[in-house]
């Protein structure tokens, strides 16, 4: 981005308050992305009609705006936000798009989540109203391609669910804007099926993954896994070895029950959602069918509250006396080298390679979180039209995890200098910035200045090995 576009959009970004947007008066910011900002509005001559979201964008005619304003027209469902207007703003820059849509007061479910002692049942029932959102979007032929906790609202005056944000969703027939392998998405949301077609085409121009309702329900299944344990679920994808190379470990699916105390209702489908094979997840219908049964059907277990369950003590395995010196050292290089190439690759599976910036990010902590606003929608701007409760969240329930600091030399194995465009070079090496996660990082990430990265693996190619 230019020196003039990062000032356009500075001021895009700050309108005063008052500033009339055609028949829309701005009242103030309440959010903003890499595309575009949301102020809490009025219609010019009816403020008596109440508040409206509108999302402005911050280059002239983004054609991003076009595409969502299209899915959301196709949309008219009680979870949904409802499409209001649409248009163009004649600023100094150009023509602006704008979309006004409806107000949603309330606060993320990540955030509602935290602030309140969750049931079984509960849960079941904020995910059915998810799920039936997920349907009038794909009953639409819509995806919504961005689902997680962030994107949901929970209403405060009836605690209803609202899916939000549908900057990063297309529809059938709606010609692609990036030339990325995957779509716009949020990384740890990805289904095994997208990571494994970007591990495998990741070098070829002009392939493109195309995403089915099964991602859309596979990121539902990762929101309600955070929502429950407090954490995400292991990358069940991986990249397949070079020629004579052994194949890498996938991590073992941790069911949410063995972190937290949840009914085997809720547990089942949550499990299902997140299952390897795409047609077993079943459609947004079945699921929300399903979730809404269990929520009436479930005994006395689904009211406990969710609890976190303790985690058992390790043990470190007996060593035999009779193990020679040799033997044992062998023994530790082993287990060393492949925790490094384990960890490495659960990581860098989450390469950073969909979230073009329009520019350089000298502060990361500032970015938004779960990497809204990062991809080729406006996503990350509508969850933040709400009233600023930065400051009284409560912690997450689930595990957490003492992070490391990031190390004074790349780790073996770890990509080096240039890093690619979106990858940030720290101490030599290569690394990822988690944009959902904020210290104390979790396990197998690292801090550094406030935020969480993860080791970028060095790619080796095809037939030949690489030495550390």
């Amino acid at each position: 981005m230019t020196m003039h576009g990062l000032s356009q959009a500075l001021e895009l970004s700050c309108l005063p308050p008052g500033t009339d947007i055609g028949p829309w008066r701005a009242q103030e910011l309440r959010g903003q992305g890499a595309y575009g900002a949301v102020y809490r509005a009025e219609r010019v001559g009816e403020e008596a009609s109440g508040s409206f979201a509108l999302k402005l964008a911050l280059h002239p005619m983004d054609p991003r705006f076009a595409r969502e304003a299209e899915l959301l027209s196709r949309l008219s469902h009680p979870n949904v936000p409802r499409l209001r207007d649409q248009g163009l703003w004649a600023h100094s820059s150009g023509h602006i798009p704008f979309l006004v849509m409806d107000w949603v007061e309330g606060s993320s479910l990540y955030t509602w989540g935290s602030a309140r002692t969750l049931s079984s049942r509960l849960v079941l029932r904020v995910l059915s109203q998810a799920a039936r959102a997920l349907e009038a979007t794909h009953a639409a032929d819509g995806l919504h391609r961005d689902v997680k906790g962030h994107n949901l609202l929970v209403r405060s005056q009836d605690c209803q669910v609202v899916l939000i944000d549908f900057g990063a969703g297309t529809f059938r027939g709606a010609p692609p804007l990036t030339d990325e392998v995957l779509p716009p998405g949020t990384h740890p949301y990805r289904s095994p099926e997208a990571i494994q077609f970007q591990w495998r085409f990741w070098r070829e121009r002009g392939l493109h993954y195309a995403p089915a309702p099964a991602d859309d329900v596979y990121a539902l299944g990762v929101t309600a896994y955070r929502l429950v344990t407090g954490v995400y679920p292991p990358a069940q994808a991986t990249r397949a070895p070079a020629p004579g190379q052994a194949p890498f470990p996938i991590p073992r699916q941790i069911p949410p029950e063995e972190l937290v105390t949840l009914c085997p209702h809720l547990a089942k489908l949550i499990r299902q959602m997140l299952t390897t094979n795409p047609s077993s997840r079943g459609s947004a219908a079945q699921l929300a069918q399903a979730l809404e049964q269990a929520a009436k059907s479930a005994g006395p277990q689904a009211d406990l509250p969710i609890t976190r369950r303790p985690r058992p003590a390790a043990v470190p395995p007996a060593r035999s006396a009779s193990r020679s010196l040799a033997s044992h050292r062998q023994a530790l290089g082993l287990a060393a080298t492949a925790g490094l190439a384990a960890s490495g690759l659960i990581q860098g599976v989450w390469t950073l390679w969909q979230q073009p910036r329009p520019w350089h990010v000298r502060d990361p902590s500032a970015l938004e979180r779960d990497g809204a606003g990062a991809d080729a929608g406006t996503s990350g701007l509508a969850q933040d039209a709400l009233p600023g409760s930065a400051s009284t969240q409560t912690p997450e329930p689930g595990p957490k995890y003492i992070g490391l600091d990031i190390p004074k030399r790349p780790l073996p194995g770890q990509a080096k200098p240039p890093c690619m465009k979106r990858e940030f070079e720290l101490n030599g090496g290569c690394w990822g910035l988690l944009r959902d996660v904020v210290p104390p990082c979790e396990a197998r990430n690292y801090e550094w200045k406030g935020a969480c990265y993860y080791p970028i693996l060095a790619l080796v190619p095809s037939g030949n090995s690489e030495q550390p």
